[in-house]
């Protein structure tokens, strides 16, 4: 005999044990994009107590629409290694330039993320951040749905040493911390620079070195980084991507 009442305790006890869980963490990331799964498998494959908020119902960004609804992917050589790592299949298209499952791929980070040890919670956006003494210290966070139903209902926050900006092009947590904060970003012009348009080539390696600290406590990823750097974006190729979601874990990871 099937009990409905049973069902819904478990499924209730289980999700608040582990949202209570997050409530301090020692990162937190805003975006579950291929950059911030991909950071938050590092960071958690690491020892680091990592939770992340994806706004939408599912996970992976702009990753299972692969280019014009065509669900592959491609990624170049210098992240070839990221595939395997993640057990992503691909195929050799020329030289250089390996094709996935753009869905093969959404899954697997998500897959190795959770198991890993990531706490990530889907239909939650992050619509303030905690700044205390111009360093960021946490986030505020609400359902999305009662930012879709444009309702009056308060946040909650949560803390955390450092706060990964993986939120791709409106980069929205550091747009939060720069109209909030009351002082510049650690950007040239103290602001965000904004994306500029697309080149591959140039895109795929600003987006690596423009992985790193926005504010203090604040890193920034993926197309997040290029958006707030001032760098190109570079549609289905998405080594980059990944190659930063690896590269801010690193940074973190080496954060005193």
């Amino acid at each position: 005999m099937i009990e409905e009442t049973i069902i819904s305790k478990a499924i209730i006890e289980s999700y608040l044990g582990e949202l209570l869980d997050s409530v301090e963490s020692d990162v937190i990331i805003g975006g579950g994009g291929p950059s911030g799964l991909c950071a938050s498998y590092y960071l958690s494959k690491s020892g680091y107590k990592t939770t992340l908020f994806e706004r939408a119902l599912k996970l992976g960004g702009g990753m299972p629409g692969g280019g014009v609804m065509f669900n592959r992917i491609v990624v170049q050589n210098e992240a070839r290694e990221l595939l395997d790592e993640f057990g992503i299949r691909y195929k050799e298209y020329k030289p250089g330039y390996y094709v996935a499952n753009s869905l093969e791929a959404t899954a697997a980070l998500t897959d190795k993320a959770i198991k890993a040890g990531a706490k990530i919670f889907n239909l939650m956006t992050i619509e303030d951040v905690m700044v205390r003494d111009r360093f960021v210290a946490g986030v505020v966070i609400n359902w999305s749905s009662v930012e879709m139903a444009n309702l009056h209902i308060d946040p909650i926050s949560f803390k955390s040493k450092v706060v990964i900006d993986a939120t791709g092009h409106p980069c929205e947590i550091t747009r939060i911390v720069e109209n909030k904060s009351g002082g510049p970003l650690l950007t040239p012009s103290g602001k965000i620079e904004g994306e500029k348009s697309m080149w591959a080539e140039v895109a795929e390696r600003f987006t690596i070195d423009n992985t790193k600290e926005a504010y203090p406590n604040l890193y920034v990823c993926g197309m997040a980084a290029n958006a707030v750097f001032g760098g190109p974006r570079m549609g289905p190729i998405f080594g980059g991507m990944l190659l930063s979601g690896k590269r801010v874990a690193e940074i973190v990871m080496k954060k005193p």
